[in-house]
């Protein structure tokens, strides 16, 4: 049965006392995380104006079977209804998202879809769902919304008389070589857009999926006009499978950089979020995996935990790693000034403090091992062609 509350406290900094985590209610249900989805359950959006949580009636203890543990509350006999993904239609009138944020080196982006079937529990842009109305856990990678006139829009932008090229970057916010991609293959046509303009692009994604449009990212590399950054995570297939369950593998991720790196495309990797407690002691091994696959640069941002994401994590925590939950979050507050997040330019990335300057570090020191850089995105916009008013390609 479902209890109605007023709505949860709004200060996401009070973690700990927004959840009462010393005397939790014996009557609310936990949730139960389900195969192939990140969030263990769909917490309300900030602007909601009442919370649900699940309450035990007293059906459930009337119904265990006290000599052998089980009965109706066993996962077994009730697991947790799975939620299938739906697809609708996002009604944007523009395609090109600026932004003037410091940290990150370009002022424009496209994003092909709202929310993302990899459904990675860390995902930045979860709380961007509370704006439809619906929630950043399971809702934001079961409810994902495409922009199916996103090329035309993008066509018609670039057409403008006011416009100046500039690298844009496709996947800030959601991956563009999610699941759904494979059927509808907006990000290749919003590709081919960028590519008869010879307007430069660059790609961050975490599915070698991406492969699949070497040969229109290929011939804009080999202008100086594209570049791909992957993100890896962890090497460890079970971390990688519960923090990213629909992403690619972390082996499929390398062997991804590999082949857009034979092909000649720039290739850097996300080593991104690390996570103190957690994946920073791959930190080596990663950075050797991805010179190896032929990545030419690496960089790393540190977890961040804006808004709803904070208990969503901690809620995975306490699913999949309960022994390492208080370490994984003191560690964090150690970066982020006894925080669990900081939104300040130039430390909400990096973070701050002993462990995040060890972090910083050792990343130093493994990409001067194996001579690579950091990121950039110095890409060549002089051969920028004008889309004509009819939609085809000026001559003058």
């Amino acid at each position: 049965m479902e209890k109605q509350t007023v709505t949860a406290p709004s200060d996401f900094e009070d973690f700990d006392a927004a959840h009462n985590r010393d005397a939790p209610d014996p009557a609310l249900l936990p949730a139960r995380a389900q195969k192939g989805r990140g969030a263990i359950s769909n917490i309300n959006g900030r602007y909601e104006k009442h919370s649900h949580h699940a309450w035990d009636d007293g059906w459930l203890m009337e119904n265990i079977n006290h000599d052998t543990g089980t009965g109706a509350d066993s996962n077994d006999d009730f697991p947790p209804a799975r939620v299938k993904t739906t697809l609708g239609v996002d009604g944007a009138r523009s395609v090109i998202t600026r932004n003037q944020s410091p940290d990150v080196p370009f002022d424009r982006s496209i994003n092909p879809y709202r929310g993302c079937e990899h459904g990675c529990i860390y995902c930045f842009a979860r709380p961007t769902h509370a704006y439809l109305g619906l929630s950043p856990g399971l809702d934001f990678e079961t409810k994902l919304f495409w922009k199916p006139d996103a090329p035309a829009l993008l066509r018609k932008q670039l057409a403008a008389k006011s416009y100046m090229p500039a690298p844009i970057v496709i996947g800030t916010s959601t991956d563009p070589y999610q699941p759904v991609e494979r059927e509808k293959q907006l990000t290749r046509n919003i590709l081919q857009v960028l590519g008869d303009c010879h307007h430069p692009f660059s790609i961050i994604t975490k599915s070698a999926l991406v492969c699949r449009d070497i040969d229109l990212i290929a011939p804009m590399a080999k202008q100086n006009r594209a570049s791909v950054a992957v993100s890896v995570t962890s090497l460890d297939n079970r971390l990688s499978n519960l923090l990213e369950p629909r992403a690619s593998a972390p082996h499929r991720r390398l062997d991804a950089v590999a082949k857009l790196s034979d092909a000649g495309i720039p290739v850097t990797v996300l080593c991104a979020p690390i996570i103190p407690g957690l994946n920073d002691s791959e930190i080596e091994n990663l950075v050797a995996a991805c010179h190896k696959a032929g990545a030419q640069s690496v960089s790393h941002i540190v977890l961040r935990l804006p808004l709803e994401i904070a208990d969503l994590f901690d809620e995975w925590l306490q699913n999949h790693y309960p022994d390492r939950r208080d370490k994984v979050i003191s560690l964090i507050r150690q970066m982020r000034d006894g925080k669990l997040y900081d939104a300040n330019f130039g430390s909400r990335m990096r973070g701050n403090g002993p462990i995040a300057d060890l972090i910083a570090q050792r990343f130093n020191l493994a990409r001067r091992k194996h001579n690579m850089q950091g990121r950039s995105l110095n890409l060549d916009c002089s051969g920028f062609i004008r889309p004509g008013a009819n939609g085809q390609l000026s001559l003058f």
